[in-house]
């Protein structure tokens, strides 16, 4: 494709990531084998949080990584990103159908941070592929450190939320795995520390926003 193809199937899967119920998983949801529990009013509005973060969270993987395919120098290396991007679909699916199911909605600020990681994205891209290849290990790990960390703040008795996650913990890992087997370059701590103060500045807004 060239440049102008690029940018128009760029800007289709954004609108895709962005509008509710416009992307379906192609696995099964691993919530839909549990038996749906009742959550009082406050574990509920709080789970939904936490999935309104993940939820985000994937919006921000698919601009990610939409925006390192599209920069990126080896044909190799698109095409690991644009696969990588579709598994994390199913991940955005089944975030999606658990905020409906605890009566809540995505983050209204999913467009601003699909804006900024798709920019850093294709900025990783332009540097090199070891380097965009080192920036999804780094951002799959921190992913990992966070879906723990829920899981952690979970009902016991919310067993959807927790199959959900702990799935998308599996994947993340082997994306991570994957990334740094095809040779991911080491991040500065810099860079790192400076992923880790965006993560936080999206969880704390989109917690409730």
């Amino acid at each position: 494709m060239n440049i102008a193809d690029k940018l128009i199937t760029n800007f289709d899967l954004a609108l895709k990531t962005l509008v509710p119920g416009s992307v379906h998983a192609q696995r099964e949801n691993p919530a839909q084998v549990m038996h749906d529990t009742e959550l009082s009013d406050d574990v509920r509005k709080h789970t939904a949080g936490l999935m309104r973060i993940n939820h985000t969270g994937e919006v921000c993987a698919q601009a990610l990584y939409q925006g390192q395919a599209l920069t990126a120098r080896l044909p190799e290396v698109g095409e690991s990103m644009n696969a990588a991007a579709a598994e994390e679909i199913d991940h955005l699916s089944w975030c999606e159908q658990r905020l409906k199911e605890l009566d809540s909605r995505p983050s209204l600020l999913n467009p601003l941070f699909y804006g900024l990681s798709f920019s850093i994205g294709a900025a990783a891209g332009i540097a090199g592929d070891r380097w965009s290849l080192g920036f999804v290990a780094e951002t799959e790990k921190q992913v990992c450190a966070h879906l723990q960390e829920h899981l952690e703040k979970l009902s016991p008795e919310d067993n959807k939320s927790e199959a959900i996650l702990t799935q998308m913990l599996e994947d993340e890992a082997k994306h991570a795995d994957n990334a740094e087997a095809a040779g991911a370059a080491q991040l500065p701590s810099p860079v790192k520390s400076a992923m880790q103060v965006m993560a936080s500045v999206m969880k704390q807004t989109t917690y409730r926003i």
